[in-house]
């Protein structure tokens, strides 16, 4: 099975089972690590922020200029800031890495 490896706000470390197609927000909301998702993935809220480890920031697909327009309207930004509800989990991104920043 698949991992998702995060660190929360409080620096506590997860590893997470994966699902197939679902949006990396809805596996981090049901596992109540702290992302909250209150869009339900319309990249309408930002509250799934999210900061990916920088060995992994080249293999995710480019933020679309949706996500980046939502990611700028938060009060900071990160390197590797994207929005959790934006990237689909496939089998391939086995070990990704993100922290999930202060909001």
């Amino acid at each position: 099975m698949p991992f998702l490896n995060v660190t929360d706000r409080a620096g506590t470390k997860h590893t997470l089972e994966t699902v197939e197609g679902w949006r990396v927000m809805e596996i981090l909301r049901d596992y109540k690590v702290g992302i909250e998702g209150i869009c339900g993935g319309s990249c309408d809220c930002g509250s799934c922020h999210v900061v990916i480890a920088p060995e992994w920031r080249d293999r995710l697909h480019p933020a679309r200029d949706e996500e980046i327009d939502r990611l700028d309207q938060l009060p900071l930004l990160h390197r590797g800031s994207r929005l959790a509800c934006q990237i689909i989990w496939s089998d391939d991104l086995d070990g990704l890495s993100l922290t999930i920043p202060e909001a």
